[in-house]
């Protein structure tokens, strides 16, 4: 079967072809985005319009709008802690299933830049600390989903690993550390699964816009890479029409105003750019579009797709393969987890987060699925009737948020005359319409109002608090009466997008009756930003429920904990604290979740709690629970997952794919704020578990580590440099899975590196008392620096231990390897 990844000479052919027929309008044109999603079509050459879509977790398509449902699967931190890159293929392949039912060619993910510090308020959106595991699992992402014969954009090359003025920030990093870290994942994955796309950042490196960056765009990716894909800016990060096309970028976007196209033409004409420079990024485009089948004359790089994948499984699976259990204390004899369902009769399961699951994280990432399964409603299918007993306990949201659990909602959208231009559904009270993105029938230039309108059915009675994010003029009713009528205008925030759209600002309270429906009604004149680079409509209703006595919440939580058997806690993280757009202040659970936590163990010993963030987060109280299990964000299907974990019906089958601190003073990278413009990575090749043992600093839980339902034993190693061998036994009562990891440990290092590295990993299966080989090869990189001096890569020949674990710190076979 030949390679899709690799052009065919007919798709050289066809596109040489074309590009022979284009005039320079047009060639500069197809560089430039038409819109907030799409390249023009030409129909002189038969090429169809290419459709591009966020990721990475599902396929949104080019409209902000719950009206087309997409699967959601657990977040791509979750995929990497499964340490399988065959799940991550598979995972694709669904992904690129869902792109061609949507008409989408090119997936704008994976992320594969680092957890540089668990600080980064995007690391959700990641995958790990550690460029073997990131490239490995992002190899298998991008393979899936180019074997449905949609594009991927590996992002964000390179160095995006903090948001705090990602915009302008320069990252300065030594040559060594920017191959051997950052560049590292984006190697493999160009090696591994020859990617169709990588997109460009925002931020500088070394002085460079990332968009104009010739050494790394020009000469390391695609000269020492052999990378022959696309290079497509991050959305408005293309600022230079000379320097964007000299450094490497072969696309603008969004359109319709871009630095290419018309300008780009000029620059052609002025003698700034040479047309054979333009003509290599049109050849990259039409080769693109040959390969999704949008080309005319030749057939796509893939012709037969792969078998339809059950989206609801393949999400329930991947979450529970995620879930990682770092503490299962014996007691009685037997482990804390799993829960016997057959053995248990009273559970308690308690938080706000039970009940109100956030499967996803903030920002570009978002998208909408058709359902969501929340822990409660997960642990209620799955436990006998009478078991389970629920109590709120506390609630992480203690500020207004878009409204979103009882409310039915639309926008009604009219003209300066009061005439209706179109209607559009309204997923969690937000209307977010960039370019084209507008209901049916409506055009920035006829609208004049948005108006949000629907019902409101409360879930408790009492004093609730409504109000709007978004700068101009609003007119808020509920229940008839008038709560607001004003304006909100720009603020003088730092971070451009609170100074565009502003914080959430309360504009009333209206005292509600559980379960008795009010009409709500938010008008809003379309507010105009003179020079902005696209049209857009942005702003929310918000709201925030009646609030209660925190101790009188965790007090009804301890007595729900006291009376059952086993106590389930479930804590989280808001989408205020992890989001795209900023970084973290701290690592701290928001609200009273910690008091929550303490309360209940206190009243039961067994106390589980799950622990539902997109990176760490500070667990105080970690040594005073019974058992601890991290759900990242688990996707529409985690609460079903969950019940399988807790219950035993499946093991956790996850391990850490970033090492979790003690607490924020003690991780030894916490510096994401520029000083000055700029942002050193000071700290070199040292992040992540290189950096915890370069400082001599133990954490919570290290990098790797996870428990299963079952125990093993290495019984042997065998190693050569190019892979080692692994075999063990399965000595519980019970399948399992194990993720066997190969680290090296330099014995008597003669250059700077740190203590050990992950080398390689592979998951193995084995029924109980069976036994099973892992073979697993050793990454060539394993045993090599970047020689800055001499701008190579240079092979480290001595002896190393090779070390066989079951997690960083848990070494079960050891060999001496000299090389």
């Amino acid at each position: 079967m030949a390679d899709a990844s690799v052009p065919t000479p007919a798709h050289s052919e066809a596109v040489e072809t074309a590009l022979g027929k284009l005039d320079l309008e047009a060639k500069t044109r197809l560089l430039a985005g038409q819109d907030m999603w799409s390249l023009p079509a030409l129909a002189e050459i038969g090429l169809r319009s290419l459709v591009m879509s966020d990721g990475p977790i599902g396929v949104r398509g080019v409209h902000w709008t719950a009206e087309d449902p997409s699967i959601a699967l657990p977040s791509p931190t979750a995929l990497a802690a499964t340490w399988d890159p065959d799940l991550a293929r598979r995972a694709g392949t669904l992904l690129a299933q869902e792109a061609r039912r949507k008409g989408v060619h090119v997936l704008l993910a994976p992320t594969v830049n680092l957890h540089r510090s668990p600080l980064g308020g995007r690391h959700f959106e990641c995958y790990s600390e550690d460029p073997c595991l990131t490239g490995e699992i992002g190899s298998g992402y991008v393979n899936g989903v180019q074997s449905g014969g949609v594009a991927t954009t590996v992002k964000h090359f390179v160095a995006n690993d903090a948001e705090t003025d990602r915009f302008t920030v320069d990252n300065v990093i030594d040559p060594r550390p920017l191959r051997e870290l950052y560049l590292a994942p984006f190697e493999t994955i160009v090696e591994k699964a020859r990617p169709w796309g990588i997109m460009a950042a925002y931020n500088k490196v070394n002085g460079v816009t990332m968009t104009e960056h010739q050494h790394l765009q020009n000469e390391v990716l695609r000269g020492e890479w052999g990378f022959d894909g696309i290079i497509v800016s991050d959305w408005m990060a293309a600022r230079s029409t000379v320097g964007a096309i000299l450094g490497g970028l072969d696309i603008a976007m969004p359109g319709p105003g871009t630095v290419y196209g018309d300008a780009l033409a000029a620059a052609v004409r002025k003698g700034d750019v040479e047309e054979s420079t333009v003509d290599e990024a049109v050849r990259n485009v039409l080769r693109l579009a040959a390969r999704v089948g949008l080309l005319d004359g030749v057939d796509p790089a893939v012709t037969d797709p792969p078998a339809p994948v059950d989206g609801r499984a393949l999400a329930r699976e991947v979450a529970r393969r995620a879930f990682v259990l770092v503490r299962n204390e014996v007691r009685d004899r037997r482990p804390t987890l799993p829960i016997d369902p057959a053995r248990v009769r009273t559970l308690a399961l308690i938080g706000a987060a039970a009940r109100d699951a956030r499967v996803l994280g903030g920002g570009s990432a978002t998208v909408f699925p058709e359902h969501v399964v929340s822990p409660l409603a997960g642990l209620t299918a799955a436990l006998p009737q009478g078991v389970l007993t629920y109590a709120v306990g506390a609630d992480p949201r203690d500020e207004l948020a878009p409204a979103a659990q009882g409310f039915e909602l639309r926008a009604v959208c009219r003209d300066a005359d009061g005439n209706v231009l179109g209607t559009g559904s309204l997923p969690g009270g937000q209307v977010q319409w960039i370019g084209d993105d507008l209901p049916a029938g409506v055009t920035h230039e006829a609208l004049h109002s948005v108006e949000v309108t629907g019902t409101f059915t409360p879930r408790g009675s009492g004093e609730h608090t409504f109000g709007t994010r978004g700068i101009g003029a609003f007119t808020l009713r509920v229940d008839g009466r008038l709560l607001w009528d004003g304006t909100q205008t720009m603020s003088g925030a730092a971070d451009p997008f609170e100074a565009f759209f502003g914080a959430p600002a309360e504009r009333g309270r209206a005292h509600l009756t559980e379960g008795v429906p009010v009409e709500v009604s938010l008008l809003h004149p379309v507010h105009r930003t003179p020079g902005a680079p696209l049209a857009a409509v942005m702003f929310s209703l918000t709201h925030l429920g009646p609030r209660r006595d925190g101790d009188e919440l965790i007090a009804e939580a301890v007595e729900t904990a006291r009376n059952a058997e086993v106590a389930v806690v479930v804590v989280a993280t808001t989408d205020r604290v992890e989001s795209e757009g900023f970084d973290r202040r701290d690592l701290s659970l928001p609200g009273r979740q910690d008091d929550l936590v303490r309360a209940v163990a206190a009243a039961n010993p067994n106390t589980v709690v799950v622990v539902n963030s997109g990176s760490p987060v500070e667990l105080p109280w970690r040594g005073d629970v019974a058992a601890v299990l991290l759900s990242w964000f688990p996707g529409q299907e985690g609460g079903a997952a969950l019940a399988d974990v807790l219950l035993g019906h499946t093991e956790p089958g996850g391990r850490l794919p970033t090492t979790w601190p003690t607490a924020l003073a003690a991780a030894p990278v916490t510096e994401v704020q520029p000083a000055s413009g700029q942002l050193p990575y000071a700290e070199g090749l040292f992040i992540g578990y290189r950096a915890y043992d370069k400082a001599a600093v133990t954490p919570a839980y290290p990098f790797g580590h996870g428990f299963g339902y079952t125990s093993w034993e290495y019984e042997s190693l065998e190693v050569t440099r190019a892979r080692a061998k692994v075999r063990i036994r399965n000595t519980g009562g019970r399948a399992g899975r194990e993720t066997v990891q190969i680290y090296l440990a330099p014995v008597a290092d003669t250059v700077e590196r740190p203590v050990r590295w992950l080398a390689g990993f592979a998951n193995v299966e084995a029924a109980a008392g069976a036994s099973v080989e892992a073979d697993i090869p050793l990454r060539g990189r394993a045993f090599e620096i970047w020689d800055q001096a001499a701008s190579e890569w240079t092979f480290v020949p001595g002896q190393y231990e090779v070390r066989a674990c079951h997690s960083l710190t848990d070494v079960r076979l050891t060999a001496t390897l000299e090389v």
